[in-house]
């Protein structure tokens, strides 16, 4: 059985995509490990771990599409973030769709 545990994007906007991300209900912890760069971390219901770093130029996120199943009346509610297709502030594809 294979599953995913860690999704990493890096972006040049990370305060505005964990906003966009905090918007759907996600939980960031700020994380450095070593000498490495501060970044965000936030674990899913099912252990996966999304992490925001800071992109550079060797380091930068293409084209993503990533989809979220939320609970209804969960904190997404009310924050523009209905079902379907949004863009992230980096311009990723994010379905969103409530179980």
């Amino acid at each position: 059985m294979v599953r995913t545990r860690l999704l990493v994007l890096y972006t040049q906007r990370i305060t505005e995509c964990r906003e966009f991300y905090t918007r759907l209900g996600l939980t960031f912890v700020r994380e450095q490990h070593g000498i490495g760069p501060e970044h965000y971390a936030a674990t899913l219901a099912d252990g996966l771990v999304l992490e925001l770093y800071p992109g550079t130029p060797e380091r930068a996120t293409g084209a993503l599409r990533l989809g979220f199943e939320l609970e209804p009346g969960g904190p997404a509610e009310g924050t523009g973030l209905a079902e379907g297709v949004h863009r992230d502030p980096d311009g990723r594809a994010v379905e969103v769709r409530v179980h």
